[in-house]
């Protein structure tokens, strides 16, 4: 009786692992493009130019992720031409980011940390206003994954004074391959 009990309890564990269903994949692991498109707020402050407003912007996402834990990309952004009518932006930014992920079964949590380098152009009745710099730049994000393909609402911020602290959130998609 002994010996036909221990079988039985391996069986039943076994049936019941099979009906759990099947086990959760993590993300693969290697380089990946994407992109994204969501809602941007920028602006420029400078002097007596003062103008902050949201657009639609988006993004283009080159990245390498080595390990679970680690990745490290490349972003393209577009933050869109915010405009009240009389007043008008148009930024756009290259940045590099490390990103840290908190992997779930089928979702990851990550933060973001990195450099940014901008450029702004403004307009307003009589004055046109160019801007360029370099900041600090940060966010975070979740996204859900199925092997390869990923969809992921993201976060981001530059630290920069004089373009009004732009923010945008992103709905976006990425594709790794090895």
């Amino acid at each position: 009786m002994r010996i036909t009990a221990i079988p039985g309890a391996m069986a039943l564990a076994l049936g019941l692992a099979l009906l759990a269903g099947p086990p959760a994949q993590a993300a693969d692991h290697g380089f990946y493009v994407g992109a994204g498109l969501g809602q941007s707020e920028s602006g420029v402050r400078a002097g007596n130019f003062n103008f902050k407003d949201r657009g639609t912007g988006f993004k283009f996402i080159v990245g390498f992720r080595p390990l679970d834990l680690f990745a490290a990309e490349v972003n393209y952004l577009d933050l869109g031409t915010p405009s009240n009518g009389a007043q008008q932006t148009k930024s756009r930014a290259v940045d590099a980011f490390a990103l840290v992920f908190l992997p779930l079964p089928l979702i990851d949590v990550y933060g973001k940390a990195g450099l940014v380098s901008w450029k702004t152009d403004a307009s307003a009745p009589a004055l046109t206003l160019s801007r360029s710099g370099s900041d600090v730049a940060w966010g975070a994000g979740v996204q859900v994954h199925l092997g390869s393909l990923a969809a992921r609402l993201e976060y981001e911020a530059f630290n920069s004074s004089a373009l009004a602290k732009p923010t945008i959130v992103t709905l976006g998609a990425t594709f790794t391959f090895l």
